[in-house]
């Protein structure tokens, strides 16, 4: 057997060893999956207390069921290590490391770097290599590629090289890990094969399978920068709308009794989460490679930046027709996730609405029962008891709209609430207490 039948062998009896490469939102799902379909899993990565929590069988991701992780370690179907040289025993491995921005919005690959440089010391002949990181077309091949062949390996035929996009939705409680679609492309045909029969083994949804690495990385790039647009343009509907003195909660309403030809989307205070404000940039610093701008692309993402500013700008509206500045006032926010019902803080929006609260001499206050502890640009946010704080707030805004917030009793006791999620469109009581975005 050539080392593509082998490797499809092991896969398919379960005798192959996988790693992951990365225990974070998207690498500890994953490895938790394929332990659960019968594979002895090794995670990696270089933070100690991730190691040491999933070695000790403790959650920290809201979408991994504490129980089954701490069976599998039990079991010892899952572990966790800092040492990397333990790739040598893996005959796959998933690559699920962070791609963020750096301070001029352009990739920062370092992380998929770094460990794929940690990959190819333990490369070894028939061995599986999928990228998983949301990053720009063109990456699996321009950069792992080269990397990994400068072992003497060819891609191909003595190992494997692929791409497959995360899709993960924290807190979704339809669709995860194990059941949602997967697109896989591999550099070669043999390639895609040996990665879709991995996926196909592990997850329940449909393996999707393209022609090239460059169109799955594309291909995850258009779905979030398709929300990203449609989310800027609710958003400007929201802003005209607001000087309009039309409902833009009651438009959506409206227009998504339509059967066919159109999806809602919902305006709020900013894009938040890993993926949806990000993954644009990648395209828009790729597209200058080809002598394209991408207008459409920057207009919305102009739009959605400027969203923080436009709720603290409502905010000082809303205070002084009351008679009151935002200057010296007591201000609550109501929720730090970027999203209801999870403890995802990355790139939240209510940060910014923060630093904007802050910068016209705002007293800020904060509670997210999610998010009891968390970090934004080196400063401490401590979640308060909002019922504690809410009657001497001079006003409470929800940023997220968590569904474990009592909202009535919310609104019966605040002085005046801007509510950027409608959050309260079933409050029937002290309705004139209630601004909206």
């Amino acid at each position: 057997m050539n080392n593509k039948e082998k490797l499809i062998k092991k896969i398919q009896d379960k005798s192959a060893v996988i790693g992951v490469v990365g225990l974070g939102y998207v690498g500890l799902p994953l490895a938790v999956e394929k332990a659960k379909a019968g594979y002895t899993v090794v995670g990696f990565d270089v933070q100690e207390e991730k190691v040491d929590a999933v070695n000790q069988g403790h959650n920290y991701i809201g979408d991994v069921v504490d129980e089954e992780l701490s069976n599998l370690v039990k079991q010892k179907k899952l572990q966790a290590t800092i040492d990397y040289s333990m790739i040598k025993k893996v005959d796959a491995v998933a690559i699920c490391v962070p791609t963020p921005l750096d301070l001029y919005k352009q990739p920062d690959i370092s992380y998929v770097v770094s460990s794929t440089k940690s990959v190819a010391k333990y490369l070894h002949e028939g061995m599986l290599v999928v990228l998983e990181s949301t990053t720009y077309p063109g990456t699996t091949e321009e950069v792992l590629k080269p990397i990994l062949e400068e072992t003497g390996l060819k891609c191909g035929e003595d190992f494997f090289l692929a791409f497959s996009p995360e899709r993960v939705d924290p807190g979704n409680k339809i669709y995860k890990t194990k059941n949602t679609p997967k697109v896989v492309g591999g550099v070669t045909k043999d390639c895609t094969e040996v990665a879709a029969e991995l996926y196909r083994e592990v997850l329940a949804g449909d393996v999707y399978t393209v022609s090239s690495p460059a169109v799955a990385e594309m291909e995850k790039i258009l779905e979030n920068t398709f929300r990203n647009i449609n989310i800027g343009l609710v958003n400007e509907m929201a802003i005209l709308c607001k000087r309009m003195g039309i409902d833009v909660w009651e438009v959506i309403d409206a227009a998504k009794t339509k059967p066919y030809g159109f999806m809602a989307f919902y305006p709020g205070p900013g894009l938040g989460g890993h993926c949806i404000p990000l993954d644009p940039f990648y395209l828009e610093w790729k597209a200058k490679e080809y002598d394209y701008h991408t207008k459409l692309i920057e207009a919305s993402g102009e739009i959605n930046d400027r969203m923080p500013e436009f709720v603290v700008d409502n905010a000082i509206k809303i205070l002084n027709s009351r008679k009151k500045a935002m200057n010296g006032s007591k201000v609550l926010l109501l929720g730090l996730a970027y999203k209801n019902d999870i403890d995802d803080y990355r790139e939240s929006p209510s940060f910014k609405v923060i630093e904007h609260l802050e910068e016209n001499g705002a007293e800020v206050l904060v509670n997210d029962p999610y998010c009891p502890k968390s970090k934004y640009r080196g400063k401490i946010y401590y979640s308060v008891d909002w019922e504690d704080v809410i009657d001497d707030a001079d006003l409470v805004i929800i940023t997220t709209n968590h569904s474990c917030y009592d909202y009535e009793q919310i609104v019966e006791r605040a002085k005046v609430v801007y509510d950027t999620r409608n959050a309260t469109k079933d409050v029937v009581n002290n309705r004139e207490k209630i601004y909206k975005l």
